[in-house]
């Protein structure tokens, strides 16, 4: 008589199993990373971006728009959203509204990018505003010349609260615009990042020299929006341990820890952390993984990003080196990525050539799915 072998119970790889965000309740680890889109004509939001997000939507998913300006003074780049006017927010309902169909979340990140801009994206032609007076040294590619980034002005004491106050009314506009929540972009060299660093805060007022004095600026932003929106309804990104654009710490581990236990204060929903640059080990590309003392640290969700794939995504998740795991340019390249990981199924090779361009499909929309059909 044959005997009849017991099933093995189906185990979900740790990436698609279920997750409690706060009130939101995840059914999987994967989030979509928030990219810049150069593709908002004027800085509105385009109808086109209905259709971008709603593809990488996925129900009890959890999605991070692009930057978004928080003010007129706020763009570094062509055709990048913003959510100041009115016509902005109206411009975001329908691209909300298509996620939350799809049942996913979706958060709102928003940024100011302080000295990296130009006076031709600044109103009437002004200098862009930063912690110091100190340009960035690289160059920037604009409207199809080669630029250098300009002289920056320092923003004096007394306009840092107006700075604050359009992170606050940007926040509120989120949430008029129906997004779930939003995510205060205090990374990768722009504003925030720029009076964090020491390499970039050259100040000797009470926003400047000591850690804390530097980091004044951004728990101001942190707690203005929180007091706004409800702290339950607030994220933050975090790179202390980058350098772009001329912005880094001589101490990054202290500037993180620093960070978070501020943040836990404040009672924020999640921390979005960068991982340091990839080393190279026995000819290998690696991720560092030095964010652990960091989620250590964390009372909320932590968020890491940094050139994962599907085996280190598994094993952090796996290890309980972070609660999420955002992907950029898989998430991309691939907008059905959950599906294809808990499948194992081969992946989109994404272009780099069409990352930035402003085309409203190629590059954007046109990525295909595993299913021809979805």
């Amino acid at each position: 008589m044959a005997h009849i072998l017991p099933m093995t119970p189906y185990k979900p790889i740790p990436l698609v199993t279920p997750y409690k965000m706060g009130e939101f309740d995840l059914s999987h680890r994967v989030v979509l990373a928030p990219m810049a889109r150069q593709r908002s004509y004027e800085n509105v939001p385009q109808p086109h971006a209905i259709l971008y997000y709603s593809q990488r939507a996925s129900k009890g998913g959890l999605l991070i728009s692009e930057a978004t300006g928080v003010s007129d003074t706020s763009q570094g780049y062509i055709d990048t959203p913003g959510i100041w006017t009115q016509e902005q927010v109206k411009a975001w309902k329908p691209i909300v509204q298509a996620v939350h169909d799809k049942g996913a979340f979706f958060f709102c990140q928003i940024w100011h990018v302080g000295r990296v801009s130009h006076y031709k994206l600044q109103p009437n032609g002004q200098a862009p505003i930063s912690s110091t007076d100190k340009p960035v040294s690289a160059e920037l590619q604009l409207f199809d010349t080669i630029e250098e980034y300009p002289e920056p002005r320092r923003l004096p004491v007394d306009e840092i609260p107006q700075v604050v106050n359009d992170f606050r009314l940007a926040a509120r506009n989120a949430i008029e615009a129906g997004f779930d929540g939003v995510e205060i972009h205090g990374a990768h060299g722009y504003l925030i990042d720029q009076f964090m660093k020491d390499s970039s805060n050259d100040r000797t007022d009470e926003y400047g020299r000591s850690l804390e004095n530097r980091c004044r600026f951004a728990l101001e932003i942190v707690k203005a929006i929180s007091d706004e929106i409800g702290s339950d309804r607030v994220g933050m990104r975090l790179s202390p341990f980058t350098d772009y654009m001329d912005c880094f710490d001589s101490d990054p581990e202290s500037l993180g820890i620093y960070m978070v236990e501020s943040l836990n204060k404040l009672n924020i929903l999640y921390c979005h952390m960068i991982e340091p640059r990839m080393s190279i080990v026995e000819g290998r590309r690696q991720i560092p993984h030095r964010l652990l003392p960091f989620k250590k640290a964390f009372d909320g969700t932590f968020i890491v990003a940094g050139g994962y794939d599907r085996d280190e995504g598994n094993k952090a998740i796996d290890e309980g080196y972070c609660d999420l795991i955002a992907y950029g340019r898989h998430f991309l390249a691939n907008p059905d990525l959950p599906k294809r990981f808990e499948t194992n199924a081969p992946l989109n090779k994404y272009d780099r050539a069409t990352f930035s361009t402003s085309d409203p499909v190629v590059g954007y929309t046109d990525y295909p799915f595993l299913d021809s059909s979805a």
